[in-house]
Parts: C-alpha cells; structure tokens; sequence
C-alpha cells in the first residue's frame, strides 16, 4: 500500500497555489495527481515535521528497485528546473511521485513504459528554507 504523504502547512499552502496556477498550463495532468497526493496528505507543524521528509529544494537519493539504479536529484520550483544539474521541477512526474514521503519509502512511479517502484535512500533538506 502506498504511504501517505506529510508536509507542513507552509509547503501545503504554497503546492495548492501552484497547482491553481498551472491549471491551464502543460502540467495540468501533474498538478492533478499533485492535488490528489495533497488531498490525503497529512499536515504537520513545521517543528513536527520529520527532517527525512521531502519537501521543495530537498536532496534526494531515488533507487529504481528493479534496475537497482540510484539518483540524485534536487526538487525545484518550475521556474529553477534544470536536468543538467538533477533539479527536476515540483510539477515533474517524479517529483509528482516522492514529495511528501520519506527516507525509506517505497512508492510506484507511472510512466509511459509502465510502472516504476522506487525505494526514497536519502533526503537532505538543509537547502530548505525554514520559515
């Protein structure tokens, strides 16, 4: 069964904006799931948040269970997306997978080609601004 997500309330608020302004865009299909990931979502105090959760501008270490292959990536807002430098955008599939969960996790990536598991190795959030 997959886990469910937590974020803090700061994080919550702002990803519902976003997905309100990416309605019309070429992410609507992600802002969707994204709303539905929100929609079941727990929310937590800042303070209360677990530090291996992922949230926006974490670092995170993916393993493709089947492939054993590792990644590294960072999650960014849209405007900072870069996949030469691993920073995949909020609204990108896989980011669409992993945010919210945490170190240890395992949650089903769809992709065209099929279904993807993927085990969450680490997360480092001390590029996360704290408000």
């Amino acid at each position: 069964m997959k886990p469910i997500p937590t974020f803090c309330k700061t994080d919550y608020q702002f990803l519902r904006e976003l997905i309100l302004k990416s309605k019309n865009s070429t992410n609507a299909k992600e802002a969707n799931q994204l709303s539905q990931e929100l929609d079941r979502a727990v929310i937590s105090k800042e303070s209360d948040l677990d530090s291996s959760v992922i949230r926006i501008n974490s670092f995170v270490t993916i393993e493709d269970v089947n492939a054993k292959k590792q990644m590294k990536i960072q999650i960014v807002l849209p405007s900072y997306a870069d996949l030469k430098q691993s920073k995949i955008s909020i609204l990108a599939p896989l980011s669409v997978a992993i945010i919210g969960f945490k170190e240890n996790d395992e949650v089903d990536w769809e992709l065209p080609a099929g279904i993807k598991t993927l085990k969450i190795i680490a997360v480092d959030n001390s590029a996360v601004y704290h408000s």
